[in-house]
């Protein structure tokens, strides 16, 4: 079994939000390269005062606060989160708000892939 390169949450965060400041919108972003099915992570750096206008739900997901504070609108529900913390995303149009520099991982769910010439692509995680 091939295992991907572990990932520092920290180093990753620290790069985005460089990134964030320079860009015009205020923020970066990067989808992990650790290929699991069924399952896509980004991880997201907004500079305070930046949103991520109102949009749909990406389907089943969730959001980690990895470092700031974030405020997710969904209609009249706001959800408030800070860092280490997690929540799902609402199954509906909502938008992201950063009340400070902030970096959170987006967990997606999403349809798996059929198995490929090479036989089945779900890896053996757990050992």
């Amino acid at each position: 079994m091939t295992t991907e390169a572990p990932i520092d949450l920290h180093a990753l965060a620290d790069e985005l939000l460089e990134k964030a400041a320079a860009a015009p919108a205020g923020r970066g972003a990067r989808t992990l390269a650790h290929p699991v099915d069924g399952l896509r992570q980004t991880v997201i750096a907004l500079k305070a005062g930046t949103e991520l206008s109102e949009h749909e739900s990406p389907g089943p997901a969730s959001l980690m606060v990895v470092r700031g504070r974030v405020r997710m609108v969904a209609g009249e529900e706001t959800i408030e989160l800070g860092a280490h913390q997690i929540s799902p995303i609402p199954d509906r149009r909502h938008n992201l708000q950063a009340d400070e520099d902030s970096v959170v991982l987006l967990s997606v769910a999403v349809p798996q892939r059929a198995p490929g010439p090479d036989g089945p692509t779900r890896r053996n995680v757990g050992g």
